[in-house]
């Protein structure tokens, strides 16, 4: 028997519980036939002042998602999709792949993260090598994205971290700022730039940036959700949010 609503794939999805962007972004990028299913990962909406605490507020998250995994299981989903970013890039290619090990691992089923699928996203645009890129982080956060792209091959010319003062104001960076974040982050120097922090709301931006940057521009959300559904043989195509998911 399928589930009625879910006739193709049933997604749990997990994210921090301060997060308010994923939820409605991935049900934006739903096909028919797939359904998302939200599973909250604890964390609290503590002030965030320095490289330390923003450290701790992630690792944090980490160490919940467990907890969340085990939640969302209840509903016997088919896959998993990861509504996370930071603790997805921490400790380079290796840390990313042994926390997707840990997730899979628990849950007994596939799943897919930021890191690997932001990865994947430039590898199917093709042709880049020089990136930069924009978080809502703090500068150790930004250190190691960066070394998670240079472990795969991508040299980072130029990023930006926002600190956001808390996980909330995350997703209050307005769009006017992520224009102007573009602006600097683009140069004949950087063949694609990539925006991570999944509470960050970048998606049409990111669709509509490459319209008048003239080169790929990656929101990790999309991302990570074109990558699930492209990793269960879904390949429909989803107007609106860049050519990632128009074109591949």
């Amino acid at each position: 028997m399928t589930d009625a609503l879910a006739w193709r794939r049933k997604f749990g999805v997990m994210g921090p519980s301060t997060n308010t962007i994923v939820q409605p972004d991935f049900d934006d990028l739903r096909v028919p036939g797939v359904t998302n299913h939200y599973s909250r990962i604890l964390v609290k909406n503590g002030t965030i002042a320095s490289d330390e605490q923003f450290m701790a507020l992630t690792r944090g998250i980490a160490d919940n998602t467990i907890d969340a995994v085990r939640s969302v299981m209840t509903c016997a989903p088919d896959y998993l999709v990861m509504g996370m970013s930071a603790v997805t890039f921490y400790d380079g290619a290796r840390g990313a792949d042994e926390f997707l090990a840990r997730i899979e691992s628990e849950a007994k089923i596939k799943a897919s993260i930021g890191s690997h699928s932001c990865v994947a996203a430039l590898k199917a645009y093709g042709g880049i090598k020089r990136i930069s890129f924009v978080s809502p982080y703090y500068p150790s956060a930004n250190a190691e994205v960066k070394q998670f792209f240079a472990d795969h091959g991508f040299e980072t010319v130029r990023n930006i971290n926002l600190q956001c003062p808390t996980a909330i104001a995350i997703s209050e960076v307005s769009e006017d700022r992520l224009v102007d974040v573009l602006r600097e982050l683009d140069g004949p120097d950087v063949d694609a730039i990539v925006q991570v922090g999944a509470n960050m709301s970048m998606m049409r931006l990111a669709g509509f940036a490459e319209t008048w940057l003239r080169k790929p521009v990656i929101a990790i959300n999309a991302a990570t959700y074109w990558h699930a559904l492209r990793a269960n043989g879904i390949d429909d195509k989803v107007p609106g949010f860049g050519r990632l998911l128009e074109d591949f």
